[in-house]
């Protein structure tokens, strides 16, 4: 898989207070797996309750990577999606695929397609390249570039069954509380 890299501009403030660049460098915070091939996520930026301060430069995506945004906060990803291999899905273990993102248990038992899976969280997504079919409980959904989604908690699943790679952005946002 050849994982595209997205340039990360970060602002802040000087100690006079004007605005400057803090960081400009590729997003390395990446989850590419084995046990769901063709898919890369990059987070961007995430914001939790804690203020956050605009002056220097502290990378918010450095730790481990979870599905999850934080407690009554955000996560900022790109996810990329390469065509789907149908005979690996066949046989996916996606419980096994989604505890790498501390998320084994919102997999969705004996669902349609092995990555069903449901969160507390409201996502805004939109398909910047490509296409994708979005998976209900019994609808799918064929998605094209600047096709927007507002997940609201629901079973999902996203399955590429074109022949491109599809880029989608999405902003996750916490609503367990």
């Amino acid at each position: 898989m050849d994982i595209k890299k997205f340039r990360r501009v970060v602002t802040g403030v000087d100690t006079n207070g004007k605005a400057i660049v803090v960081s400009d460098e590729h997003a390395n915070n990446i989850l590419h797996r084995e046990t769901r091939p063709g898919v890369a996520l990059t987070n961007l930026w995430q914001i939790g309750i804690e203020k956050q301060s605009f002056s220097g430069f502290q990378d918010t995506v450095s730790g481990p990577f979870v599905l999850h945004p934080p407690k009554r906060g955000s996560v900022f990803r790109v996810i990329q999606f390469d065509p789907e291999d149908k005979e690996f899905i066949k046989n996916v273990d996606g419980k096994k695929a989604f505890a790498a993102m501390g998320a084994s248990s919102n997999i969705v038992a004996n669902a349609r397609h092995p990555y069903m899976h449901k969160t507390e969280s409201v996502d805004y997504s939109i398909v910047l390249k490509g296409s994708i079919t979005m998976l209900l409980d019994e609808d799918d959904v064929e998605l094209k570039e600047g096709d927007v989604v507002i997940q609201r908690g629901t079973n999902h699943a996203w399955s590429n069954k074109g022949t491109e790679s599809c880029f989608m952005l999405f902003v996750l946002n916490d609503m367990s509380c």
